[in-house]
C-alpha cells in the first residue's frame, strides 16, 4: 500500500474513533476537548465529516481515543490468569471486532512506515498477522514448527523453549520467502519471554532483510524487554502491557 493510501486510511479511521466517542459512548465534545486539546469546534468539524484532520494530527488523535473507546480496555477485560500463570486467548484471537481493531492500530502506528512483509509465527498469531497484513497492504510469512513437503530450501531458528525447560524449538520459513530488500514487521499475539519473537528476528537477520518493528496484542511481565532490544528504527507497539502472576505476587 502506498503511504499516501495508508494515511488516508488513517485520516478515516480516525474519525470513524471519534464518532464511535462521541455518539455511541456519548462523550460530550467538551470533555473530548480536555483529553485532545483540541477546540470543541474542531472536533465537531471531524465528527461531521467537513473536514480531515492531517496524518500527524490524525495519529495523535488516534493515541488519545483509543485510551478512551479503544482496544485496551476490551483486551484487559478479556484477559483472566489461571492458578499457573496462563490465560487462554481464544476469546481474542478468535474474535473479528477485535482483530480489526488491531490491525488499524497497527496501521496507525506503522503507517507511513516502510514495511514489504509481516512475519509471523504459527499458530495463534497468524489470525492477527493476516489482518495486519490485509491493513497494511503487504503479504504473510509463516514460520512453521516442520518443514513442509515441496519447499526446496528453508531458513531456520532453534531456541530453547523458557530458560529451564530444556525443550528446544525450531522454526522454519522457505528461503525464498524474505528478500535482502524486504522490511519486515513481526507480529504476534502476546509477547511474554521473548524467546519466539527474538526467533523471529533471528530469521528476518539470516534472510539478510532488515526488522521495521514488532506489534502485539499482549505483552506479559518485563522478561521480553531484556531480550528484545532493536533499536529507534525499529520500534515495538504493544496494545497492553501486564503484570504476570508472580510480578503481581511479588509487589503485593
Amino acid at each position: 500500500m502506498s503511504t499516501h493510501a495508508e494515511n488516508l486510511k488513517l485520516r478515516l479511521m480516525t474519525i470513524e474513533l471519534l464518532r464511535t466517542a462521541k455518539y455511541k459512548r456519548n462523550i460530550t465534545y467538551r470533555e473530548l476537548a480536555s483529553k485532545t486539546g483540541l477546540p470543541v469546534t474542531v472536533l465537531s468539524r471531524y465528527a461531521k465529516g467537513h473536514v480531515l484532520p492531517n496524518t500527524t494530527r490524525a495519529k495523535q488523535l488516534w493515541r488519545v481515543l483509543t485510551k478512551i473507546v479503544g482496544l485496551e480496555p476490551e483486551l484487559r477485560s478479556r484477559i483472566k490468569f489461571d492458578e499457573m500463570g496462563y490465560f487462554d486467548n481464544t476469546e481474542i484471537i478468535g474474535d473479528y471486532n477485535i482483530l480489526q481493531q488491531a490491525a488499524n492500530y497497527a496501521l496507525a502506528n506503522f503507517a507511513g512506515k516502510r514495511v514489504t512483509k509481516i512475519l509471523t509465527a504459527a499458530v495463534d498469531g497468524v489470525p492477527l498477522a493476516t489482518m495486519v497484513g490485509n491493513a497494511l497492504g503487504v503479504n504473510l510469512v509463516v514460520a512453521k514448527r516442520n518443514k513442509e513437503v515441496g519447499v526446496k530450501a528453508f531458513l531456520e531458528e532453534t531456541y530453547i523453549l523458557g530458560k529451564d525447560s530444556g525443550v528446544t524449538m525450531t522454526l522454519y520459513i522457505p528461503k525464498e520467502a524474505i528478500k535482502k530488500r524486504d522490511s519486515v514487521l513481526i507480529v504476534d499475539d502476546m509477547i511474554k519471554s521473548g524467546e519466539t519473537q527474538e526467533a523471529l528476528v533471528n530469521l528476518v537477520k539470516k534472510a539478510r532483510a532488515e526488522v521495521s518493528g514488532i506489534f502485539a496484542l499482549v505483552a506479559v511481565g518485563e522478561e521480553w524487554k531484556k531480550r528484545l532490544k532493536l533499536g529507534d528504527d525499529a520500534p515495538i507497539e504493544v496494545i497492553t502491557s501486564l503484570r504476570s502472576p508472580s510480578e503481581l505476587e511479588t509487589h503485593a
